[in-house]
Protein backbone atom coordinates (compact mmCIF):
# COMPACT_ATOMS: atom_id res chain seq x y z
CA UNK A 1 0.00 0.00 0.00
CA UNK A 2 1.55 3.51 -0.43
CA UNK A 3 3.32 5.51 2.17
CA UNK A 4 5.77 8.63 2.25
CA UNK A 5 7.84 9.46 -0.15
CA UNK A 6 10.64 10.03 2.09
CA UNK A 7 10.72 5.99 2.47
CA UNK A 8 14.65 6.21 0.92
CA UNK A 9 13.13 1.84 -0.65
CA UNK A 10 7.58 -23.13 -11.29
CA UNK A 11 8.52 -24.13 -8.06
CA UNK A 12 9.88 -21.44 -6.14
CA UNK A 13 13.52 -20.64 -5.73
CA UNK A 14 15.34 -24.06 -4.41
CA UNK A 15 18.63 -22.69 -5.05
CA UNK A 16 18.20 -20.17 -1.80
CA UNK A 17 20.76 -21.98 0.68
CA UNK A 18 19.92 -23.18 4.39
CA UNK A 19 21.59 -20.16 5.91
CA UNK A 20 19.40 -17.42 3.93
CA UNK A 21 16.43 -19.38 4.98
CA UNK A 22 17.33 -19.04 8.30
CA UNK A 23 18.49 -15.86 7.99
CA UNK A 24 14.67 -14.77 6.99
CA UNK A 25 13.37 -16.60 9.81
CA UNK A 26 13.41 -13.57 12.54
CA UNK A 27 11.35 -11.57 10.24
CA UNK A 28 9.05 -13.73 8.76
CA UNK A 29 4.84 -12.85 9.59
CA UNK A 30 5.95 -9.33 11.34
CA UNK A 31 5.14 -5.78 10.39
CA UNK A 32 8.67 -3.42 9.97
CA UNK A 33 7.89 -0.33 10.97
CA UNK A 34 9.82 2.47 9.36
CA UNK A 35 11.58 4.02 6.19
CA UNK A 36 11.38 1.36 3.35
CA UNK A 37 15.41 0.98 2.20
CA UNK A 38 16.31 1.23 5.47
CA UNK A 39 14.02 -1.84 6.74
CA UNK A 40 14.70 -3.90 3.64
CA UNK A 41 18.69 -3.53 4.14
CA UNK A 42 17.96 -5.46 7.29
CA UNK A 43 16.75 -8.06 5.42
CA UNK A 44 18.99 -11.02 4.49
CA UNK A 45 19.70 -10.98 0.23
CA UNK A 46 18.07 -13.30 -2.02
CA UNK A 47 15.66 -14.76 0.72
CA UNK A 48 12.19 -13.89 -0.74
CA UNK A 49 10.05 -15.67 -3.12
CA UNK A 50 7.72 -12.76 -4.41
CA UNK A 51 7.06 -9.41 -3.93
CA UNK A 52 4.01 -7.61 -4.06
CA UNK A 53 4.48 -3.56 -4.26
CA UNK A 54 1.76 -0.58 -4.49
CA UNK A 55 3.60 2.21 -4.22
CA UNK A 56 2.29 5.97 -4.21
CA UNK A 57 0.97 6.64 -7.64
CA UNK A 58 1.64 10.10 -7.57
CA UNK A 59 -1.89 11.30 -8.69
CA UNK A 60 -0.62 15.08 -9.04
CA UNK A 61 -3.90 16.25 -7.37
CA UNK A 62 -4.56 20.01 -7.53
CA UNK A 63 -7.11 21.35 -5.37
CA UNK A 64 -10.16 19.40 -4.14
CA UNK A 65 -12.37 17.52 -5.96
CA UNK A 66 -16.37 17.61 -6.01
CA UNK A 67 -19.36 15.70 -7.47
CA UNK A 68 -21.58 17.46 -9.44
CA UNK A 69 -23.68 17.88 -6.02
CA UNK A 70 -20.53 20.10 -4.91
CA UNK A 71 -20.18 17.09 -2.16
CA UNK A 72 -16.46 16.28 -1.30
CA UNK A 73 -14.89 13.50 -2.96
CA UNK A 74 -12.62 11.70 -0.63
CA UNK A 75 -9.90 11.09 -2.88
CA UNK A 76 -6.03 10.55 -2.24
CA UNK A 77 -4.64 13.34 -0.88
CA UNK A 78 -2.49 12.17 1.64
CA UNK A 79 1.41 13.51 2.13
CA UNK A 80 2.76 10.01 1.42
CA UNK A 81 1.82 10.44 -2.65
CA UNK A 82 3.00 14.09 -3.22
CA UNK A 83 6.41 14.55 -4.70
CA UNK A 84 7.97 17.49 -5.92
CA UNK A 85 8.74 16.43 -9.38
CA UNK A 86 8.52 13.30 -11.67
CA UNK A 87 12.63 13.07 -11.24
CA UNK A 88 11.81 13.11 -7.30
CA UNK A 89 9.69 9.95 -7.52
CA UNK A 90 11.59 8.45 -10.19
CA UNK A 91 14.78 8.51 -7.90
CA UNK A 92 12.18 7.12 -5.22
CA UNK A 93 11.35 4.58 -7.40
CA UNK A 94 14.86 3.27 -8.30
CA UNK A 95 15.97 3.34 -4.55
CA UNK A 96 12.98 0.93 -3.21
CA UNK A 97 13.48 -1.09 -6.20
CA UNK A 98 16.88 -2.17 -5.93
CA UNK A 99 16.36 -2.81 -2.89
CA UNK A 100 13.76 -4.84 -3.39
CA UNK A 101 15.83 -6.90 -6.07
CA UNK A 102 18.89 -7.28 -3.56
CA UNK A 103 16.49 -9.68 -1.28
CA UNK A 104 14.46 -11.06 -4.33
CA UNK A 105 15.40 -14.93 -4.84
CA UNK A 106 17.44 -15.07 -8.45
CA UNK A 107 13.96 -17.07 -9.53
CA UNK A 108 11.47 -14.81 -7.32
CA UNK A 109 9.28 -11.99 -8.86
CA UNK A 110 7.70 -8.80 -8.29
CA UNK A 111 4.19 -7.63 -9.16
CA UNK A 112 4.03 -3.86 -8.80
CA UNK A 113 0.30 -1.98 -9.23
CA UNK A 114 0.06 1.42 -10.59
CA UNK A 115 -2.02 3.81 -12.39
CA UNK A 116 -1.65 5.44 -15.73
CA UNK A 117 0.25 8.51 -13.45
CA UNK A 118 3.17 6.13 -12.56
CA UNK A 119 3.05 2.53 -13.89
CA UNK A 120 4.54 3.93 -17.30
CA UNK A 121 7.78 5.15 -14.82
CA UNK A 122 7.63 2.18 -13.12
CA UNK A 123 8.12 0.09 -15.96
CA UNK A 124 10.80 1.81 -17.26
CA UNK A 125 13.23 1.83 -13.92
CA UNK A 126 12.46 -1.69 -13.96
CA UNK A 127 13.71 -2.48 -16.92
CA UNK A 128 16.98 -0.05 -16.68
CA UNK A 129 17.51 -2.39 -13.32
CA UNK A 130 17.64 -5.11 -15.19
CA UNK A 131 14.18 -6.53 -14.34
CA UNK A 132 12.53 -8.67 -16.85
CA UNK A 133 8.90 -8.09 -17.56
CA UNK A 134 6.45 -11.55 -18.14
CA UNK A 135 3.34 -9.83 -18.10
CA UNK A 136 1.08 -6.61 -17.74
CA UNK A 137 -2.07 -7.55 -15.97
CA UNK A 138 -5.47 -5.57 -16.19
CA UNK A 139 -7.16 -5.29 -12.96
CA UNK A 140 -10.42 -4.62 -14.50
CA UNK A 141 -12.74 -2.59 -11.78
CA UNK A 142 -16.67 -3.74 -11.73
CA UNK A 143 -17.77 -1.08 -9.69
CA UNK A 144 -15.19 1.89 -10.66
CA UNK A 145 -15.49 5.53 -8.74
CA UNK A 146 -17.25 8.06 -11.73
CA UNK A 147 -15.34 11.12 -13.53
CA UNK A 148 -17.26 13.46 -11.67
CA UNK A 149 -15.82 16.22 -14.28
CA UNK A 150 -16.72 14.59 -17.46
CA UNK A 151 -13.58 15.72 -19.41
CA UNK A 152 -12.10 12.20 -19.62
CA UNK A 153 -12.81 8.38 -19.61
CA UNK A 154 -13.68 7.10 -16.42
CA UNK A 155 -10.34 5.54 -15.00
CA UNK A 156 -12.09 1.66 -14.50
CA UNK A 157 -8.67 0.23 -14.43
CA UNK A 158 -5.30 -0.60 -13.08
CA UNK A 159 -2.51 -1.84 -14.43
CA UNK A 160 0.18 -4.61 -12.91
CA UNK A 161 3.48 -5.48 -14.23
CA UNK A 162 5.19 -8.77 -13.51
CA UNK A 163 8.40 -9.42 -13.82
CA UNK A 164 11.47 -11.27 -13.43
CA UNK A 165 14.55 -10.76 -10.83
CA UNK A 166 16.49 -11.68 -14.34
CA UNK A 167 16.48 -11.81 -17.81
CA UNK A 168 18.20 -15.89 -17.67
CA UNK A 169 15.40 -16.43 -14.97
CA UNK A 170 13.59 -19.70 -15.77
CA UNK A 171 12.25 -21.82 -12.92
CA UNK A 172 10.21 -18.62 -11.47
CA UNK A 173 6.45 -19.87 -10.14
CA UNK A 174 3.82 -20.17 -12.08
CA UNK A 175 0.80 -22.26 -11.37
CA UNK A 176 -1.15 -22.27 -15.07
CA UNK A 177 -2.87 -25.23 -14.10
CA UNK A 178 -4.04 -24.03 -10.73
CA UNK A 179 -5.20 -21.22 -12.62
CA UNK A 180 -6.86 -22.81 -15.36
CA UNK A 181 -8.72 -24.94 -12.59
CA UNK A 182 -9.20 -21.37 -11.23
CA UNK A 183 -10.73 -20.49 -14.50
CA UNK A 184 -13.59 -22.95 -14.96
CA UNK A 185 -10.72 -24.97 -17.58
CA UNK A 186 -9.89 -22.01 -19.66
CA UNK A 187 -6.41 -20.26 -19.47
CA UNK A 188 -6.12 -17.60 -17.17
CA UNK A 189 -5.89 -13.91 -19.21
CA UNK A 190 -4.22 -11.16 -18.59
CA UNK A 191 -7.44 -9.00 -18.04
CA UNK A 192 -9.08 -9.50 -14.61
CA UNK A 193 -12.68 -8.15 -13.54
CA UNK A 194 -12.58 -8.28 -9.76
CA UNK A 195 -14.85 -5.76 -7.52
CA UNK A 196 -12.58 -2.80 -5.66
CA UNK A 197 -12.62 -2.91 -1.90
CA UNK A 198 -15.75 -2.13 -0.02
CA UNK A 199 -18.23 -3.64 1.82
CA UNK A 200 -17.60 -5.37 5.00
CA UNK A 201 -13.83 -6.07 3.41
CA UNK A 202 -13.17 -2.22 3.64
CA UNK A 203 -11.22 -1.03 6.97
CA UNK A 204 -13.33 1.77 8.64
CA UNK A 205 -12.29 3.71 11.86
CA UNK A 206 -14.26 4.64 14.95
CA UNK A 207 -15.84 7.65 12.76
CA UNK A 208 -16.68 4.91 9.82
CA UNK A 209 -13.93 6.29 7.95
CA UNK A 210 -11.41 4.59 5.65
CA UNK A 211 -8.59 3.65 7.56
CA UNK A 212 -6.59 4.02 4.32
CA UNK A 213 -7.62 5.62 0.94
CA UNK A 214 -6.67 2.73 -1.59
CA UNK A 215 -7.00 -0.83 0.35
CA UNK A 216 -6.96 -3.08 -2.16
CA UNK A 217 -9.43 -6.46 -2.43
CA UNK A 218 -8.55 -9.24 -1.40
CA UNK A 219 -9.63 -11.15 -4.45
CA UNK A 220 -6.63 -9.36 -6.10
CA UNK A 221 -3.82 -10.58 -3.98
CA UNK A 222 -5.60 -14.04 -4.19
CA UNK A 223 -4.79 -14.27 -7.21
CA UNK A 224 -1.26 -12.75 -7.67
CA UNK A 225 -0.20 -15.40 -4.83
CA UNK A 226 -2.58 -18.21 -6.49
CA UNK A 227 -0.60 -17.33 -9.50
CA UNK A 228 3.06 -17.00 -8.83
CA UNK A 229 3.54 -18.31 -5.07
CA UNK A 230 3.32 -22.01 -3.71
CA UNK A 231 2.50 -22.68 0.40
CA UNK A 232 5.65 -22.00 2.75
CA UNK A 233 6.88 -19.44 0.29
CA UNK A 234 7.46 -15.92 1.88
CA UNK A 235 5.67 -13.08 0.18
CA UNK A 236 7.07 -9.61 0.71
CA UNK A 237 5.28 -5.82 0.49
CA UNK A 238 7.03 -2.82 1.39
CA UNK A 239 4.17 -0.54 1.31
CA UNK A 240 2.04 -2.85 3.65
CA UNK A 241 -0.60 -0.24 4.05
CA UNK A 242 -3.53 -2.06 6.40
CA UNK A 243 -1.72 -5.48 5.56
CA UNK A 244 -3.97 -7.08 2.63
CA UNK A 245 -0.65 -8.88 1.68
CA UNK A 246 -0.11 -10.09 4.67
CA UNK A 247 -4.13 -11.35 5.20
CA UNK A 248 -3.96 -13.19 2.13
CA UNK A 249 -0.81 -14.57 2.82
CA UNK A 250 -1.81 -16.67 6.04
CA UNK A 251 -5.03 -17.39 4.23
CA UNK A 252 -2.69 -19.20 1.56
CA UNK A 253 -0.56 -20.26 4.16
CA UNK A 254 2.60 -18.05 2.64
CA UNK A 255 4.52 -16.23 5.08
CA UNK A 256 5.17 -12.87 5.00
CA UNK A 257 7.29 -9.57 5.52
CA UNK A 258 5.22 -6.26 5.62
CA UNK A 259 7.05 -2.95 5.44
CA UNK A 260 4.82 0.12 6.75
CA UNK A 261 5.73 3.12 8.05
CA UNK A 262 2.55 4.96 9.06
CA UNK A 263 2.06 3.68 12.44
CA UNK A 264 -1.87 3.59 12.31
CA UNK A 265 -1.65 1.43 9.36
CA UNK A 266 0.37 -0.85 10.12
CA UNK A 267 -1.89 -1.31 13.89
CA UNK A 268 -4.74 -1.60 11.67
CA UNK A 269 -3.00 -4.28 9.52
CA UNK A 270 -1.79 -6.20 12.96
CA UNK A 271 -5.20 -6.36 14.45
CA UNK A 272 -6.81 -7.39 10.87
CA UNK A 273 -4.10 -10.22 10.04
CA UNK A 274 -4.28 -11.92 14.40
CA UNK A 275 -7.78 -12.45 12.81
CA UNK A 276 -7.67 -14.23 9.87
CA UNK A 277 -8.13 -18.54 10.34
CA UNK A 278 -5.34 -19.86 7.89
CA UNK A 279 -6.57 -22.73 5.32
CA UNK A 280 -5.81 -26.09 6.42
CA UNK A 281 -2.99 -27.81 4.14
CA UNK A 282 -5.25 -30.11 2.29
CA UNK A 283 -7.33 -27.31 0.73
CA UNK A 284 -3.80 -25.30 -0.09
CA UNK A 285 -2.65 -28.10 -2.40
CA UNK A 286 -2.84 -26.89 -6.30
CA UNK A 287 -3.34 -28.77 -9.69
CA UNK A 288 -0.24 -29.75 -10.95
CA UNK A 289 0.22 -30.92 -14.91
CA UNK A 290 2.72 -32.11 -16.58
CA UNK A 291 4.68 -29.19 -17.22
CA UNK A 292 4.97 -28.50 -13.49
CA UNK A 293 6.80 -32.25 -12.97
CA UNK A 294 10.61 -32.50 -12.66
CA UNK A 295 12.04 -34.43 -15.54
CA UNK A 296 13.50 -37.59 -15.21
CA UNK A 297 14.98 -39.07 -18.19
CA UNK A 298 14.75 -42.31 -18.65
CA UNK A 299 18.38 -43.29 -18.22
CA UNK A 300 17.70 -42.00 -14.83
CA UNK A 301 15.88 -45.43 -13.70
CA UNK A 302 18.57 -47.64 -14.75
CA UNK A 303 20.80 -45.68 -12.54
CA UNK A 304 18.39 -46.01 -9.69
CA UNK A 305 17.95 -49.98 -10.11
CA UNK A 306 14.20 -49.63 -11.59
CA UNK A 307 14.91 -50.95 -15.05
CA UNK A 308 17.86 -53.20 -15.46
CA UNK A 309 20.15 -52.70 -18.52
CA UNK A 310 19.31 -56.32 -20.88
CA UNK A 311 15.89 -56.23 -19.45
CA UNK A 312 13.27 -56.67 -22.00
CA UNK A 313 10.43 -54.11 -22.61
CA UNK A 314 7.20 -54.96 -24.72
CA UNK A 315 3.84 -52.92 -26.00
CA UNK A 316 0.79 -53.40 -23.87
CA UNK A 317 -0.32 -56.63 -26.29
CA UNK A 318 2.94 -58.15 -26.63
CA UNK A 319 3.53 -57.57 -30.27
CA UNK A 320 7.28 -55.50 -29.65
CA UNK A 321 9.73 -56.44 -27.86
CA UNK A 322 12.60 -53.80 -26.43
CA UNK A 323 16.13 -54.63 -25.12
CA UNK A 324 17.48 -52.26 -22.16
CA UNK A 325 20.75 -50.49 -22.99
CA UNK A 326 23.23 -49.26 -20.89
CA UNK A 327 22.93 -46.11 -21.99
CA UNK A 328 18.55 -45.81 -21.77
CA UNK A 329 18.41 -46.42 -25.76
CA UNK A 330 16.70 -49.23 -26.95
CA UNK A 331 16.83 -51.59 -29.04
CA UNK A 332 14.12 -53.44 -31.71
CA UNK A 333 14.17 -55.24 -34.45
CA UNK A 334 17.70 -53.21 -35.36
CA UNK A 335 16.16 -50.07 -34.55
CA UNK A 336 17.77 -48.06 -31.84
CA UNK A 337 17.32 -45.17 -30.32
CA UNK A 338 15.54 -43.34 -27.26
CA UNK A 339 11.86 -45.04 -25.95
CA UNK A 340 9.92 -42.49 -27.99
CA UNK A 341 12.21 -43.03 -31.30
CA UNK A 342 12.29 -46.74 -31.20
CA UNK A 343 8.26 -46.91 -30.11
CA UNK A 344 7.87 -45.21 -33.22
CA UNK A 345 9.83 -46.86 -35.53
CA UNK A 346 8.37 -50.52 -34.41
CA UNK A 347 4.94 -48.80 -35.59
CA UNK A 348 6.20 -47.17 -38.55
CA UNK A 349 4.53 -44.13 -36.42
CA UNK A 350 5.60 -40.55 -36.82
CA UNK A 351 5.66 -40.01 -33.18
CA UNK A 352 5.24 -42.13 -29.90
CA UNK A 353 5.43 -41.44 -26.15
CA UNK A 354 7.52 -44.01 -25.07
CA UNK A 355 6.41 -43.94 -21.30
CA UNK A 356 3.06 -44.83 -22.28
CA UNK A 357 3.89 -47.00 -24.25
CA UNK A 358 6.84 -49.74 -22.90
CA UNK A 359 5.69 -51.81 -19.63
CA UNK A 360 8.39 -54.24 -17.67
CA UNK A 361 7.26 -56.66 -16.13
CA UNK A 362 6.85 -57.23 -12.46
CA UNK A 363 5.36 -59.82 -10.30
CA UNK A 364 4.48 -61.78 -13.27
CA UNK A 365 2.39 -58.41 -14.66
CA UNK A 366 2.85 -55.66 -17.12
CA UNK A 367 4.36 -52.59 -15.43
CA UNK A 368 4.20 -49.16 -17.49
CA UNK A 369 7.56 -47.29 -17.72
CA UNK A 370 5.66 -44.53 -16.41
CA UNK A 371 4.73 -45.64 -13.43
CA UNK A 372 8.07 -46.59 -12.53
CA UNK A 373 9.24 -42.45 -13.64
CA UNK A 374 6.32 -42.14 -10.84
CA UNK A 375 7.63 -44.18 -7.91
CA UNK A 376 11.11 -42.60 -8.67
CA UNK A 377 9.93 -38.63 -8.38
CA UNK A 378 7.91 -40.43 -5.52
CA UNK A 379 11.15 -40.70 -4.23
CA UNK A 380 13.07 -37.71 -5.08
CA UNK A 381 9.96 -35.76 -2.67
CA UNK A 382 8.45 -34.49 -6.03
CA UNK A 383 4.97 -36.03 -6.21
CA UNK A 384 3.86 -37.75 -9.28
Amino acid sequence: MPQSRTRTVRTGSPDTSHREASAIHPFLNRILVGDCVAELDRLPAKSVDLVFADPPYNLQLAGTLHRPDQSLVDAVDDEWDRFDSFEAYDAFTRAWLLAVRRVLKPNGTIWVIGSYHNIFRVGTILQDLGFWILNDVVWRKTNPMPNFKGRRFQNAHETLIWAGRDQGAKKYTFNYDALKAFNEDTQMRSDWVIPICSGGERLKDDAGDKVHPTQKPEGLLHRVMLSSSNPGDVVLDPFFGTGTTGAVAKKLGRSFVGIERDTTYAQAARTRIDAVVPHDAASLELMRGKKAEVRVPFGSLIEAGLVTAGEILTDARGRHRARVRIDGSLEAGGHTGSIHRVGALVQEAEACNGWTFWHATRAGRQVLIDDLRREMRTTMGEGA
